[in-house]
Order: structure tokens, then C-alpha cells, then sequence
């Protein structure tokens, strides 16, 4: 990642309610949500929270894919992890008792569910 794109991506983010946007669509992965209902959500005028979507996009954290009359968002995961990783890459000079704990509280809160085996 570039430092243009990652900067982009922290001044999206650096808006309270384009936070909040992101955040709620994290939340709603994989499915996204409509922007009419991210707008009812967080109260928010819906042209307003096109502008903010518009941003969003831009900055590469947020998709969005046309279904019939609705447009449906996401939370680019990906782009973020990118957007973090450019953030620690070069941690602490490679320190681990100083990034160690940083590290360790990045940690996904929920653990992945283990894949079942499939019966031959």
C-alpha cells in the first residue's frame, strides 16, 4: 500500500459518522446492507449518507453492488487489514516486547469456526 492510499482511507475514516458507517458494515459482513437502511440506522439524511458512502468508496473501504432498485454496501476487509498493516509494518523496529501487546490485542474477538471434514 501506498502512502496516498492509506492516507486517503484514515481521512475517510476520520469522520464520526463514516466511522460509524464502516464499523456497521463490518458488522453486517457478508451480506452489507442497503444504503436506505445504513441511512435509517444511523439517522442520518439519505443524501447525506451518499456523500458519505461516495467517500468511502473512494477511499476503497466500502463496495457497493446494484441489486434490482437498491444498492447494496460493504465493508472492504481487506482494504482495512491493508490500511492497518501499512500502519504497523516496521513495528516498534522489530521490537516484540513493545509490539508484542499491541499484536496480541488486534486479535480477532471471535475465533474462526473450524471447517467440518467431509465424510468419504
Amino acid at each position: 500500500m501506498e502512502s496516498e492510499q492509506a492516507i486517503l482511507a484514515l481521512a475517510a475514516l476520520a469522520q464520526s459518522t463514516r466511522l460509524d458507517v464502516f464499523r456497521l458494515l463490518a458488522k453486517h459482513e457478508p451480506e452489507g446492507l442497503p444504503a436506505g437502511e445504513i441511512a435509517k440506522a444511523l439517522t442520518v439524511p439519505q443524501n447525506t449518507m451518499s456523500s458519505h458512502l461516495a467517500i468511502l468508496s473512494r477511499a476503497g473501504l466500502v463496495t457497493a453492488r446494484r441489486f434490482s432498485r437498491s444498492i447494496v454496501y460493504r465493508a472492504d476487509l481487506k482494504a482495512f487489514q491493508s490500511v492497518v498493516l501499512f500502519m504497523l509494518r516496521d513495528c516498534c523496529d522489530g521490537r516484540p516486547e513493545i509490539c508484542g501487546p499491541l499484536i496480541e490485542d488486534l486479535t480477532p474477538c471471535c475465533a474462526p469456526k473450524p471447517r467440518r471434514k467431509a465424510h468419504v
